[in-house]
C-alpha cells in the first residue's frame, strides 16, 4: 500500500513537472540565423592585385559551385585598412544555413573543390603559391543574431 503511494505520488509530480517544462517556453525578441566561416587575410605590400585577381578567378568559381550545389548561401569579401603592420585587411566571409548542414555537407564541398581547384597535390601548390602574396591572420566560425522573434 505504501509502495503504491509512492508510485502514484511519483507519476503524478512527473506529469506536472512535464506540463510545467512544456508551458515554460520562453519568448525570445531574437533568434539564431545563420553560420559564418570568416577568414581573415593580410594580404602583403604591393600584392593587393594579384590577391584579387585570385579571389575573383578560382576562389569565386569555387564559391559559386558550392552555392549552386546548396552547400553554402552566400559569400563575401570586405576589404578594410590594417590598423597595425600585424592586422588584416581583408575579409573571406562564407555563409551556412546551420552547422548542421555545414558539417554533413563537408564531403561534398571537398568533392566540389577537387573539381574547381583540382587534385589535392595541385590544391597544395595554390596553397603555397599564395604564401607569396598573403598570410592567413586567423579564422572564425559565427552565427548571426537576427534581432526579432523566430517565426511560429
Amino acid at each position: 500500500m505504501k509502495t503504491r503511494r509512492i508510485i502514484v505520488c511519483s507519476l503524478l509530480s512527473a506529469v506536472v513537472l512535464a506540463c510545467a517544462v512544456g508551458m515554460a517556453k520562453i519568448d525570445r525578441p531574437w533568434h539564431n540565423g545563420s553560420v559564418w566561416d570568416i577568414g581573415f587575410i593580410r594580404v602583403k605590400p604591393g600584392m593587393d592585385e594579384a590577391y584579387l585577381k585570385y579571389l575573383a578567378g578560382e576562389w569565386k568559381q569555387r564559391q559559386e559551385a558550392l552555392k549552386k550545389e546548396g552547400v553554402i548561401l552566400s559569400y563575401k569579401v570586405i576589404s578594410t585598412k590594417a590598423h597595425t603592420v600585424a592586422d588584416w585587411n581583408l575579409m573571406l566571409l562564407t555563409e551556412f544555413k546551420d552547422l548542421a548542414s555545414m558539417e554533413a555537407n563537408q564531403d561534398k564541398a571537398e568533392e566540389i573543390s577537387e573539381k574547381v581547384g583540382g587534385d589535392d597535390q595541385k590544391q597544395m601548390q595554390g596553397y603555397k603559391d599564395r604564401l607569396d602574396i598573403r598570410e592567413v591572420v586567423g579564422s572564425r566560425l559565427a552565427r548571426e543574431v537576427i534581432l526579432e522573434p523566430k517565426a511560429k
